[in-house]
């Protein structure tokens, strides 16, 4: 069973990323009770399965789910549109305010968020961090990537889309 806001419950099989039509995954915390359970490192290698999904993969993914191109997406979320294609293509990462801008411009659930974040290769947000917990309570709001700079600059934090 999930909880009140569509998440599946700790310990669940979730869809890979989120999506519906994407293979199942097994949770982090699974796999860590297999680590734990396990008689070496070696033995939980063994029965490890591969899990090579890429940053680009898994934004196509997000667009197949919603229907959304990535003019859109790139648009909506204020990149620089050469940049935003080579994130989309893999042949570049974001920082982690445009990964971040990418993920409320393509509509994530904070689980997605947090995936498309460790998919780029950066920190997840973290709710002790005050900045972090400003943008995670906008993302379980649905709020869009305008209004979260919104707060974040009525807060006194820095906004996701300022200029670098």
């Amino acid at each position: 069973m999930g909880s009140a806001d569509g998440e599946p419950a700790v310990g669940a099989s979730v869809p890979a990323g989120g999506c519906s039509k994407a293979k199942d995954e097994t949770l982090t915390e699974e796999l860590l009770q297999k680590l734990l359970q396990s008689a070496s490192p070696e033995a939980y290698l063994a029965d490890l399965p591969s899990y090579d999904r890429t940053l680009a993969d898994y934004l196509g993914e997000l667009l197949r789910e919603r229907g959304l191109r990535r003019s859109e997406v790139i648009r909506r979320s204020g990149i620089n549109a050469t940049f935003g294609y080579q994130i989309f293509q893999g042949t570049r990462r974001p920082g982690r305010d445009n990964a971040l801008a990418l993920a409320m411009a393509l509509g994530c659930n904070l689980r997605q968020t947090q995936r498309l974040l460790r998919l780029a290769g950066l920190s997840e947000l973290w709710c002790k961090d005050r900045r972090d917990a400003i943008v995670i309570f906008c993302i379980a709001h649905g709020s869009s990537l305008q209004r979260c700079d919104e707060e974040l600059y009525r807060l006194g934090e820095q906004t996701l889309t300022h200029a670098e």
